[in-house]
């Protein structure tokens, strides 16, 4: 059986994407708004919002059970110190929570996530058959020619 530990977490969250674009829908204000104090600018990706909900639920499956808090500071960047004296060096700042729980709690509305009181979020059954059904889809389309040979 194929698990998300078993395929790229790049082609998987690109097919994890597709699949949550028919199931929640991205919110009005996510074309003005940014992702985190250290970002300049909204996102330009067109399908970012399925993109940040499918790394969201990896996350979740992978390091759960997890909070907004410690989510946010995995979405964070960094910032730049004071360049008016150059006194202070770069700070790491948290992503936006806003982004983070409104996305988890479109992922709890499909059953794919649910929260454990004073823990987190954590994946529920479904979400975990989710994934490994979108990792066993992508593990059949990769190209393993270290396979090819055994065949």
């Amino acid at each position: 059986m194929v698990t998300i530990y078993d395929v790229p977490a790049d082609a998987l969250l690109e097919d994890v994407a597709e699949r949550l674009e028919e199931r929640i829908e991205e919110p009005e204000w996510m074309a003005f708004v940014k992702t985190g104090q250290t970002r300049e600018l909204p996102p330009q990706q067109d399908d970012f919002w399925y993109v940040r909900a499918a790394s969201l639920l990896r996350k979740v499956a992978t390091d759960g059970p997890v909070g907004i808090d410690r989510l946010s500071t995995e979405y964070g960047g960094r910032k730049k110190g004071s360049t008016r004296y150059r006194v202070s060096g770069k700070h790491s700042d948290t992503g936006s929570k806003k982004v983070i729980r409104t996305a988890l709690q479109q992922l709890e509305e499909e059953g794919l996530v649910r929260t454990a009181k004073g823990r987190g979020r954590v994946i529920t059954d479904d979400g975990r058959s989710f994934l490994d059904n979108a990792a066993a889809e992508v593990f059949e389309s990769l190209d393993r020619p270290e396979l090819e040979r055994y065949a």
